[in-house]
């Protein structure tokens, strides 16, 4: 390995980091990258890249919330058979999440060419001023809502939330966490909401990605590189996942508007 290859292995661990600590928490991972890349000298990596490291993010949610997962797909599968009451909460759960899914599903496969080819710092740094101006108002909010008091319009609602974090800038689970939280979910039940939505999204990016993974015409010589962003990434989001997981139950969610604010700020001024 040449001084040439061995720096471009360390930035390709490095955007794997940062992808992965910003995944989870309400900064926007895409906007993140898109800094860390134009610093870096290392342009966009492509789409099989970023399907690629948002698989990773993908495997360590599904490893924190494994059991959530196992309860809601094993009394889902039971209502389903049986219609017995004590598990209709979870299945309407389950349905809440794909018709979330929904909003963010069909714009994406609409408007991510154009929202992709109209990106920039500019847009990143805007995009995070109006995500810290959203933490910094729900900051004391509190609400009522468990897992089964969710509705079809709370589902849409965060939905919506969700399709808007396809601007670079607009945090996913910030965008997801916000709108659970303002139509009227308890703190906990807005995190899990948030996380869970974010499964069928990633798995519907993940069949997508494939096929252009396949076609890549230099994916020989990109299969280390490759992999270490994989574990790198999948490793960052678990650690970044279960310290968010505690800065909200202590309720300091609004923390990350002063970080957007900064951020956004920095940018404005140097790019």
């Amino acid at each position: 390995m040449n001084e040439i290859d061995f720096i471009y292995m360390i930035k390709i661990i490095m955007i794997g980091l940062i992808q992965g600590f910003t995944e989870p928490i309400p900064v926007s991972s895409s906007g993140h990258v898109m800094i860390a890349s134009e610093l870096l000298g290392l342009g966009d990596q492509g789409f099989a890249f970023v399907i690629l490291t948002n698989t990773a993010s993908l495997l360590a949610v599904l490893t924190i919330y494994r059991r959530d997962m196992i309860r809601l797909t094993s009394n889902s599968i039971t209502y389903v058979k049986t219609k017995e009451s004590g598990y209709k909460n979870d299945f309407k759960f389950v349905s809440f999440l794909v018709i979330a899914t929904l909003p963010a599903g069909i714009l994406g496969l609409l408007l991510n060419d154009m929202i992709a080819d109209k990106s920039s710092m500019t847009t990143v740094a805007i995009m995070l001023f109006i995500t810290g101006i959203a933490l910094w108002l729900i900051k004391s909010m509190s609400g009522t809502k468990g897992e089964g008091d969710i509705s079809i319009q709370d589902s849409l609602i965060v939905g919506f939330g969700q399709s808007l974090a396809l601007i670079p800038g607009i945090s996913r689970s910030g965008a997801t966490i916000i709108t659970s939280i303002a139509a009227g979910m308890k703190q906990e039940t807005a995190l899990k909401f948030s996380f869970l939505l974010y499964i069928p999204v990633s798995l519907g990016g993940v069949v997508l990605g494939i096929s252009e993974f396949i076609n890549e015409p230099d994916k020989s010589d990109l299969i280390i590189p490759y992999l270490l962003a994989f574990v790198s990434t999948l490793i960052m989001t678990y650690i970044a996942m279960k310290w968010f997981i505690g800065v909200m139950k202590n309720g300091n969610l609004y923390y990350f508007s002063y970080y957007c604010f900064i951020v956004g700020i920095l940018l404005s001024v140097f790019f």
